[in-house]
């Protein structure tokens, strides 16, 4: 998922491909929507993506985690001092989101009916574009999971983001077609899932 910076996914390819090094994984990244409509058209086998729908009957769904969202931003902003920030904080200052072009209207939507965000927005392809961005004043990015890179210390920080006062928090789940279970694909999903619950 283009927007997730968590590791998790990394180790739990390189715990698989060591535990089975005759089966290949092919890889793509893309957006909620995008990785969606890849594995509802069967081209990709199991996803790790954000829970924005109610679950189906038709997939398997796993949830590997629930975590607190947060904004990243330049250290040099004038919200940086607070502690946490407020949907609300963030109304004059845009919002960067990762997305393609065919994609940003549904990220936009989701967005401002999920988490309330009522600016503009900007858009960038990938993570470190959107965080090249922030460096330059640009604006915010909405973000889940993982540790800042320290090569970003000292010119970005991270916020928690809150929403009337209480943290906004995202399901991280991994899905697949129910007619597709294998053994391959749920030992993945298990080694995926042990990694999110990593002390």
């Amino acid at each position: 998922l283009k927007g997730y910076g968590g590791s998790e996914f990394q180790n739990a390819v390189a715990e698989f491909t060591a535990l089975y090094p005759d089966i290949p994984i092919d890889m793509k990244t893309g957006n909620h929507e995008e990785l969606y409509d890849l594995l509802r058209t069967d081209q990709l086998d199991i996803v790790l993506n954000d829970q924005r729908r109610a679950f189906s009957d038709e997939y398997v769904n796993v949830i590997l985690t629930t975590i607190d969202c947060y904004i990243e931003i330049s250290a040099r902003s004038a919200i940086a001092p607070l502690e946490s920030v407020n949907v609300d904080d963030l109304r004059h200052i845009p919002c960067i989101l990762i997305s393609s072009e065919v994609q940003q209207d549904i990220e936009q939507t989701y967005y401002q009916n999920i988490y309330g965000i009522d600016s503009e927005f900007l858009f960038a392809q990938s993570l470190e574009e959107a965080r090249l961005m922030i460096i330059g004043l640009k604006g915010y990015l909405p973000i889940e999971g993982g540790e800042l890179p320290s090569q970003y210390n000292g010119t970005i920080i991270r916020r928690s983001l809150c929403r009337n006062g209480k943290a906004v928090q995202r399901n991280y789940c991994a899905f697949w077609k129910a007619n597709n279970s294998g053994y391959y694909i749920e030992k993945f999903a298990e080694i995926l899932k042990s990694q999110f619950h990593q002390i």
